[in-house]
C-alpha cells in the first residue's frame, strides 16, 4: 500500500470558498479513484490561503483485474443483430459464451480486463478534478480558457514517495507538470522545495513559514490573542466567525496589539467593533464587565524586523480613518431624530409589489398592536411606538456605511431621543432571532414587534405566490417560520396562528384568504424540522399533528406527554390494542369497498364482552373531552389507558366477521369506536414501531 500526496499552489483563494474548496477537492478525488477500482483507508484535506492539499493513504499499486460482461441477442437472432453484438465487443463469436435465461438461450461477451497502474489513474484523475472543482467564483488568466479561482501556479503529486511525472491538460491550451515541487512563504521563504512524503511536505512547509492545518493556525492566533488580552487586563470578544476567516487569510500568523484612539471611543461599541472585524478583520478587545476597550489585535502574514511595529502603526492609521468615518455618522445621525426619518422610509421599496418600507411599517404597527394582546406585560401604546420606529435607522448614515448595524443603531437613537428602553430595546430585537444559535427576544415589547415584523413577511409574501422552493428561498421566509416558532415556543404564547395570519392578511386589501391557505402547514413544516433535530420522534409528532389546531405551546405539550405514555406498558399495549382494531377494520373496509361502517346500534349488541366495550368507550370518550380542552393530556392518556382491559375480552370472545351481515357491520362499527376515541389524543395510525 502506498500514500497519494497532491498539492494545488495558486495566488490567495478567498477565505470564504477555502473550506468548501477542501470539502469539494476530497469528494470529487476519491469518487475518480473509488471509480477506478482503487480502494483506499484514508483521506485528509488542508488548505491555506495559497494551497489546496490532499493526503490519501492506503491506496494500492494498481487497480485490481475485472470481468466485463455484455449480454448480447439470443442464439438464433438474424445474423446482422448477432455481427452487431461482436463488433462492439471486439470479440469473436467462439470467443463468446451461450448461457441459459428465461427467454431462451443468449450469447454473452465475457472479456477480462486486466488492472491499470495507480499513477496512470491519479495523473487522469488530476486532470478530472481540475476541470470539475466548483468554485463560486472563478477566473482567466493570460490567453488561457482555463478557469479557476485565482492564478494556478503548480501541481505537486506524489505517489509511493515519486513524482508522478508527465503532464495534464484541464483544458487544451493549459498544461501543468506533475511535480514533487512547492514553495514555501510567499515572502519568508518563496524558494522552491523538493519534498517526498506527506511528513516531509508538512515539516518543510512548518519550516518554510506555512502550517499547513488550519485548525492548528487558529489555534495558534486565538492563544496569541489571549496572551495579549491578559497581558494588558483585557479579554477578547469571542468571535468564531472572525477567527475562522483570519485564519484563511494567514499562512503564517504574527499577532500584535494594537490601540484605538480615545476620541472615538465615545461611538457605540457595536458600530466600532463592526468597522474593525468587517472591513479590517481586527479582534476587538474587552474590559472585564464587557465594554470595548481602546484596544485592538490584527493578524498579520509575515514577521518584521522591527518587531511588528511599522506594521501596528499602519494599521492604527488606517483604523483611524474608517472609525472617522464611523464617528461622523454618529455624530451627524444625532442632529435628527429616529420618528422624523419615518416618512424617508418611502423612498425605499420593500418589494416592487408590496410597496414601500413605509408601507412594511405601517402594517407592522397594526399587526404588532394586535398581537400584543396576547403576549402578556406587552404595553400596547409602547409596541406602536417600536413598530413605527423600528425600521428608522434604514435611513440613517451609520446603517448605510454598516448594514449588519441595522436595529442596533435604532435602538441607540431611540434612547438618545429619550424613547423608553422597552421601546429602544424593540428596535434592535425585532430582527431576532435570525438563526437556531442566536438569541430569541424575551422582553414583552420586543416580542410583538418581531412576530409582526416576519408573519407580515410571511403573509405578504404568500399573497404574492412568492414562496420558497426546494432550495431557493431568496426572501428568507423559512427562516422566517422558524423565528416564529422560536418567539411562540420560548415565550410560551397561547395564540393562535391562523388569526394572527388572517389579522396579517387585512393589511393586503385585496388578497383572497386563500392566498395564505397553506402557510399554516408551511410553518407545521418548519416545526417537525425543528423538533425532529431536537430528537423528537417524527411520528409522534406527526400523530399530534393530526389532531391539534394550531397553538404550538399546546401541540408540543401534547406530543411531550404522548411520548411519555407510549413509554409506559398501558401506553405500549394501548397501541397494540388500537392497531388490532383498526388493522381489521382497514382489512374489511377494503373488502367491503366502503369508507366506514356507520355507526353502531346499542340495541344490536349481543355478546357481554361487546355491550362492556360500547359501555367504557362511552365513559372514556365522555371523560377525556374535558381533560382535552383543559390540555391536561396525561390525564387524558390515562383514561385511554383504562380500555385495554375491555378491548382484550372483547376480541377473546367476540367473532368480529360474524356470518350475520348486520351483526357483522355492527361489530366493525364499534371498532371504528375504538380508533375514534383513541384518535381525539393523537391519530395513533401515525405511531411506528
Amino acid at each position: 500500500m502506498a500514500d497519494f500526496l497532491l498539492e494545488l499552489l495558486s495566488e490567495e483563494i478567498p477565505a470564504r470558498m477555502q473550506a468548501r474548496a477542501i470539502t469539494d477537492l476530497d469528494r470529487l478525488v476519491g469518487d475518480e479513484l473509488r471509480g477506478a477500482g482503487l480502494i483506499f483507508e484514508t483521506s485528509e484535506a488542508h488548505v491555506t490561503p495559497r494551497r489546496l492539499a490532499l493526503h490519501v493513504t492506503g491506496l494500492p499499486h494498481a487497480s485490481p483485474d475485472t470481468v466485463e460482461e455484455r449480454k448480447g441477442p439470443r442464439i438464433d437472432a438474424p445474423e446482422k443483430a448477432i455481427e452487431g453484438f461482436l463488433k462492439a465487443s471486439g470479440l469473436t463469436l467462439d470467443q463468446c459464451e451461450q448461457r441459459e435465461t428465461p427467454k431462451g438461450k443468449v450469447w454473452f461477451a465475457v472479456r477480462s480486463v486486466p488492472g491499470r497502474p495507480t499513477p496512470e489513474i491519479l495523473t487522469e484523475a488530476i486532470g478530472t478534478v481540475l476541470a470539475k472543482l466548483p468554485w463560486p467564483k472563478s477566473m482567466r488568466w493570460g490567453e488561457s480558457a482555463f478557469r479557476w479561482v485565482r492564478p494556478l501556479h503548480g501541481i505537486l503529486a506524489l505517489f509511493d514517495g515519486v513524482a508522478l511525472g508527465g503532464t495534464v491538460e484541464p483544458v487544451a491550451d493549459r498544461r501543468y507538470v506533475l511535480s514533487d515541487l512547492t514553495q514555501g512563504h510567499r515572502f519568508l521563504a518563496p524558494a522552491p522545495i523538493t519534498v517526498t512524503s506527506f511528513a516531509d511536505y508538512r515539516d518543510k512547509l512548518r519550516a518554510a513559514s506555512v502550517i499547513l492545518d488550519r485548525d492548528e493556525r487558529k489555534t495558534m492566533i486565538w492563544q496569541r490573542v489571549e496572551e495579549l488580552a491578559e497581558a494588558e487586563g483585557l479579554m477578547p470578544r469571542d468571535d468564531p466567525a472572525l477567527l475562522d476567516e483570519v485564519a484563511g487569510l494567514v499562512e503564517y500568523p504574527v499577532v500584535y496589539a494594537a490601540r484605538i484612539d480615545e476620541a472615538f471611543m465615545s461611538v457605540p461599541d457595536e458600530a466600532l467593533i463592526t468597522a474593525m472585524r468587517s472591513h479590517q478583520k481586527y479582534f476587538a478587545l474587552l474590559t472585564q464587565d464587557g465594554k470595548l476597550a481602546p484596544r485592538f489585535v490584527l493578524v498579520a502574514n509575515t514577521e518584521t524586523s522591527d518587531g511588528g511595529a511599522a506594521v501596528v502603526a499602519g494599521n492604527e492609521r488606517v483604523l483611524r480613518a474608517r472609525l472617522s468615518d464611523a464617528k461622523f455618522f454618529w455624530d451627524q445621525d444625532r442632529q435628527h431624530s429616529l420618528g422624523s426619518r419615518v416618512p424617508r422610509l418611502k423612498q425605499i421599496t420593500f418589494h416592487d409589489k408590496l410597496g414601500t418600507m413605509d408601507g412594511k411599517v405601517d402594517r407592522v404597527e397594526a399587526l404588532a398592536a394586535t398581537i400584543a394582546h396576547d403576549v402578556p406585560g406587552a404595553d400596547i401604546d409602547r409596541v406602536r411606538s417600536a413598530s413605527r420606529l423600528a425600521k428608522a435607522d434604514l435611513v440613517t448614515g451609520m446603517v448605510g456605511e454598516f448594514p449588519e448595524l441595522q436595529g442596533i443603531m435604532g435602538r441607540y437613537y431611540a434612547l438618545e431621543d429619550g424613547e423608553h428602553a422597552e421601546v429602544a430595546d424593540a428596535i434592535a430585537d425585532h430582527y431576532a432571532p435570525l438563526g437556531p444559535n442566536d438569541q430569541c427576544p424575551t422582553a414583552p415589547v420586543s416580542v410583538a414587534v418581531a412576530l409582526a415584523d416576519k408573519i407580515d413577511s410571511l403573509v405578504g409574501f404568500w399573497s404574492i405566490d412568492e414562496k420558497p422552493t426546494g432550495s431557493r428561498d431568496p426572501y428568507a421566509l423559512r427562516r422566517a417560520a422558524l423565528g416564529v416558532i422560536r418567539l411562540i415556543l420560548e415565550n410560551k404564547l397561547r395564540l393562535s396562528l391562523r388569526g394572527v395570519f388572517a389579522a396579517a392578511l387585512a393589511n393586503y386589501p385585496g388578497a383572497p384568504d386563500e392566498t395564505i391557505a397553506d402557510l399554516p402547514s408551511f410553518i407545521a413544516d418548519r416545526l417537525k424540522v425543528s423538533l425532529r433535530e431536537q430528537g423528537v420522534r417524527h411520528d409522534l409528532i406527526d400523530a399530534v399533528f393530526a389532531v391539534s389546531g394550531d397553538d404550538l405551546v399546546s401541540l408540543l405539550n401534547r406530543v411531550e406527554a404522548l411520548r411519555e405514555f407510549l413509554d409506559t406498558d398501558d401506553g405500549a399495549n394501548l397501541l397494540v390494542a388500537y392497531r388490532r382494531a383498526a388493522n381489521i377494520e382497514r382489512i374489511e373496509a377494503k373488502k367491503d369497498k366502503v369508507n366506514d361502517f356507520g355507526i353502531v346500534d346499542e340495541g344490536s349488541l349481543r355478546e357481554a364482552e361487546e355491550k362492556s366495550l360500547w359501555d367504557a368507550l362511552g365513559k372514556t370518550g365522555r371523560a377525556v373531552q374535558p381533560l382535552l380542552e383543559t390540555e391536561a393530556f396525561t390525564g387524558a392518556m390515562a383514561e385511554l389507558a383504562k380500555l385495554r382491559p375491555q378491548v382484550d375480552r372483547f376480541f377473546d370472545a367476540v367473532t368480529v366477521n360474524a356470518d350475520d351481515a348486520e351483526l357483522r357491520r355492527n361489530r366493525l362499527a364499534l371498532l371504528s369506536e375504538i380508533r375514534a376515541t383513541i384518535d381525539q389524543v393523537a391519530h395513533f395510525s401515525a405511531i411506528e414501531g
